[in-house]
């Protein structure tokens, strides 16, 4: 079949792999139908993830149609069906997800040793990225083998596209749990620090939620604009001061919640943490790159709530927790517990809610993936979102 391969940073390339096949009896094998590129994805391409190897398969947003299914999916799953796949792998049955905490699967990290390592305990098994996450193949490809098949699904009702529910893959819930995090009350400013495709579910789903005020903060005017559409107040940083701008919307005072869209790479114009950070950064001193968190942290109202739905991979230094504790502020973070959500988000998209199609900007073969990555990576194109067919 063909498939994404990483080789290395920058180093995506569309390539002949061997066919997956059942390996054990929750197993199930989906011809994929629709998949995208992901920012968390750019981590990878851009090198900033440790733990890959030359010959992964990526991607992590797929679905498709059941072909095989091994002998203890049987009861959940038939050849023939269309299934989203979450980008967490999920047991159903361990007491992290017997909680609902499916990111924090106990069961399906095959590399969960390596995990208790880096992270203190073992974190859930996901498709597609690094080994300290299992090291499973991921969906930019022809064909996924899904394991923990008879839990790791979610069944699409008829009538639906599969551009109206890919996303429940992975941006969609993540954007949601950013927003739910923050508990939003009707008096609640909301700042969303990155319009990429999870910021722009987040601005969404916090509208939704009840928020009276939703501030949107990118440099990208395409972005910008698809923020606006959907109910934000817009800042580009590289043209007004984000302090300045959210003390004048929140009349000094701040506000009560702050979503974190960005995660490791953060960008920002000539300020002088920025530049530490590359400059650490570069020598290898530090992983990633926190100018959103420090922003956040310094700018959110006393007793407010730091949701945090971007992916951090490593270290990070100069926070200023001083500000956190004395202001009492809430953090709440974590990858997305995507089955949570999606009985609801469904529900959603079938009321007309909520159409993730919105964010799409670019529908491409999969051989094209690779130079997509670049498109994305750089926004050339005005890129925001990309979906690929095998």
């Amino acid at each position: 079949m063909k498939a994404l391969v990483w080789h290395g940073k920058e180093d995506i390339r569309c390539e002949e792999v061997p066919d997956p096949r059942i390996e054990e009896p929750r197993d199930a094998i989906i011809k994929v139908t629709s998949c995208a590129i992901c920012g968390s994805d750019l981590h990878l391409y851009n090198g900033f993830v440790p733990f890959m190897k030359s010959g992964d398969i990526m991607g992590h947003e797929c679905m498709g149609e059941v072909v095989e299914v091994g002998p203890e999916a049987k009861g959940k799953l038939k050849v023939g069906e269309r299934v989203v796949i979450p980008f967490t792998i999920i047991c159903g049955e361990c007491e992290q997800c017997r909680r609902g905490n499916f990111s924090v699967c106990e069961t399906t990290n095959r590399n969960k040793d390596l995990a208790a390592k880096a992270f203190g305990r073992t974190t859930a098994g996901l498709f597609g990225y690094t080994h300290l996450t299992g090291g499973y193949p991921g969906g930019q490809a022809e064909y996924l083998r899904v394991p923990y098949a008879d839990r790791t699904h979610i069944k699409v009702p008829d009538g639906l596209s599969d551009e109206q529910v890919l996303f429940l893959s992975d941006i969609l819930p993540t954007g949601w749990q950013a927003a739910v995090q923050c508990d939003i009350q009707p008096t609640d400013t909301v700042a969303i620090w990155g319009c990429g495709p999870v910021g722009q579910m987040a601005i969404r789903s916090a509208v939704l939620l009840g928020a009276r005020q939703v501030i949107a903060i990118d440099r990208i005017p395409e972005r910008l604009d698809m923020a606006k559409a959907g109910g934000a107040v817009t800042i580009n940083f590289e043209e007004e001061s984000v302090v300045e701008r959210i003390e004048e919307l929140t009349k000094g005072k701040g506000p009560e919640k702050c979503i974190d869209a960005v995660g490791l790479e953060a960008h920002a114009t000539a300020t002088l943490d920025s530049m530490y950070d590359r400059v650490k950064q570069a020598m290898m001193l530090e992983s990633d790159r926190a100018h959103v968190l420090r922003e956040m942290m310094y700018l959110c109202r006393p007793a407010g709530t730091l949701s945090i739905p971007g992916v951090y991979g490593g270290l990070i230094d100069k926070i200023p927790f001083g500000a956190v504790m004395n202001k009492g502020l809430t953090i709440r973070t974590g990858q997305t517990h995507v089955n949570r959500w999606t009985d609801d988000l469904l529900r959603r998209i079938e009321q007309g809610q909520i159409d993730p199609t919105f964010v799409i900007t670019h529908r491409v073969r999969l051989e094209d993936g690779p130079a997509m990555y670049e498109t994305f990576r750089d926004k050339k194109d005005a890129c925001v979102k990309v979906v690929m067919t095998p």
